[in-house]
């Protein structure tokens, strides 16, 4: 299957950057910026996932809310695929607005907040299905709203309930279902499960990945559990700071990491059999610096044990095929 053709292309970002003003005094004037995302490029293919990781504050959600058009862009370009079509939708959705609208959803990372919580459960279910005028009959709305309840592991019995009668899990597959409901090709997931208590997180992971066999939908998985990312994901996009530092097959990220930063976040993932734990050779010291004042070169260089000198001053590029580093002195 050749993925680089337009009919399997969902979504494509181009040197994405997102700077967020400092406004300060009496008249609001602009004192800087918090530079929240630089130079990020992503493709997201038919029924794959693509998963990102990173520490918190390294743009993961701002990437997500550039790509559902909750913010936009300072500098790049979000181009959007459809019927074999592309379309420029960086500043503008235009005519693609419900074909856009349609196809990409967001399940965001509280359940407590992603509900309204004047709506009843059947209503937050039903709301994109109206908005888009799915069904001219209420009987085959009704029976749809229930199959998704079914499909989402809830008994249809509670549709009439509020989002206070349910639990965190259970809010977080009414969640899913609302998502799903229009058929979309991407989902992205704003690390859904992270509220959630560890039993409720897997069933959540598997009712995902058991939705993705079934509608072949691709998701760009965002999380800090490198399990899960691992379980999930096809390709790994590893960030640092607002930067891509990484990307490569999911397989091939974990098995050998090449960015000193990769390997940090590898030898964190906790091993509970003590006989096979390995020694953690590479140990992280200190805060990531501030993107309202990220340092000069590579952004990683003031915690990196390996940074010379052309890291305090030569930003690296992301280099490589299909195993990406952006890094002057890769590990692997």
């Amino acid at each position: 299957m050749n993925f680089d053709s337009p009919q399997n292309k969902i979504i494509d970002l181009v040197n994405l950057k997102k700077y967020f003003p400092i406004r300060a005094g009496v008249f609001l004037q602009i004192k800087g910026w918090v530079k929240a995302l630089e130079n990020v490029s992503l493709s997201i293919q038919k029924d794959t996932v693509i998963g990102v990781v990173g520490e918190s504050g390294c743009g993961k959600t701002t990437l997500a809310k550039l790509i559902v058009k909750i913010h936009e862009p300072t500098e790049g370009k979000i181009l959007f695929f459809k019927d074999e079509k592309e379309y420029d939708v960086t500043r503008k959705l235009g005519d693609v607005s419900s074909a856009f609208r349609r196809d990409i959803q967001m399940i965001y990372q509280n359940p407590f907040d992603s509900l309204d919580p004047r709506m009843s459960i059947y209503e937050v279910i039903a709301e994109p299905l109206r908005a888009h005028r799915i069904f001219e009959n209420r009987k085959e709305e009704q029976e749809y709203v229930k199959e998704l309840m079914q499909k989402v592991g809830l008994n249809p019995d509670m549709l009439s309930r509020y989002p206070h009668e349910f639990s965190g899990g259970q809010r977080q597959r009414i969640a899913i279902a609302r998502a799903i409901a229009l058929k979309p090709r991407l989902i992205v997931c704003d690390e859904p499960t992270s509220a959630l208590d560890v039993s409720v997180q897997n069933q959540i992971i598997n009712l995902l990945a058991s939705l993705r066999s079934e509608y072949h939908m691709s998701y760009l998985f965002i999380s800090h559990n490198l399990d899960v990312v691992r379980y999930l994901s096809d390709r790994i996009y590893i960030m640092y700071l607002g930067n891509v530092v990484e990307e490569g097959n999911s397989d091939e990220v974990f098995s050998r990491p090449l960015h000193p930063y990769t390997i940090s976040l590898m030898q964190a993932i906790p091993d509970w059999n003590p006989k096979a734990r390995k020694f953690h050779k590479l140990t992280l010291e200190g805060e990531p610096p501030s993107p309202i004042n990220p340092p000069s070169g590579c952004p990683f260089h003031p915690r990196c044990p390996y940074a010379q000198d052309v890291c305090k001053k030569e930003k690296p590029q992301l280099t490589g095929v299909e195993h990406k580093v952006a890094c002057h002195f890769p590990q692997g």
